[in-house]
């Protein structure tokens, strides 16, 4: 009797359940995905890493003790798993003794295509955490608090990394139209 009066004592931590992760999931699908598109460069892997990580948040739901917190969660496994990917592929590039081929694509003709290539070049030029932090700011269009929370580091740094990595983006983006 004293065991399960203490059973019932004790808080029943909720989670996220199945349903709010499904809401959370139509909602909010597309953006991951932008975010993740912005930190990889292939609709695969974008797609891959957004399914995975909301395998791992429902894997991991009753962790999330803040319902209000899953997104903040499933955007933080998307930038780890992007990383993660990238790193894959870095390895995979020292591995190959050649260099795959470049292939063109139909719509390298059409200016905007041009200019979103020499955007994507120049942000691939960047330290990773000024990409990280203005992928978040500005694509996934969060505040600073929620970038230095995504990212485990301060505002102040948010601030810092944004500021250096626009400036350096401007620099690059400039040499590119020239």
């Amino acid at each position: 009797m004293a065991g399960s009066a203490a059973a019932e004592a004790a808080p029943v931590v909720a989670g996220t359940t199945v349903d709010h992760l499904t809401a959370t999931y139509q909602a909010h699908y597309r953006s991951l995905l932008g975010l993740a598109a912005l930190l990889l460069d292939d609709t695969a892997s974008c797609e891959d890493v957004v399914q995975e990580a909301f395998i791992r948040v429902h894997s991991a739901r009753n962790r999330v003790r803040d319902r209000d917190k899953t997104l903040a969660y499933l955007r933080q496994t998307v930038v780890n798993l992007s990383r993660s990917a990238l790193r894959r592929r870095i390895l995979g590039l020292k591995l190959l003794s050649k260099p795959m081929p470049d292939m063109a694509s139909a719509e390298e003709g059409a200016y905007d295509q041009l200019e979103r290539d020499d955007l994507i070049k120049s942000m691939r030029g960047l330290q990773r955490r000024q990409r990280e932090v203005l992928v978040l700011r500005y694509f996934a269009d969060m505040t600073e608090a929620q970038v230095a929370e995504t990212l485990g580091i301060s505002i102040g740094s948010v601030k810092a990394y944004g500021s250096r990595g626009i400036a350096a983006l401007r620099v690059a983006m400039e040499a590119a139209q020239s």
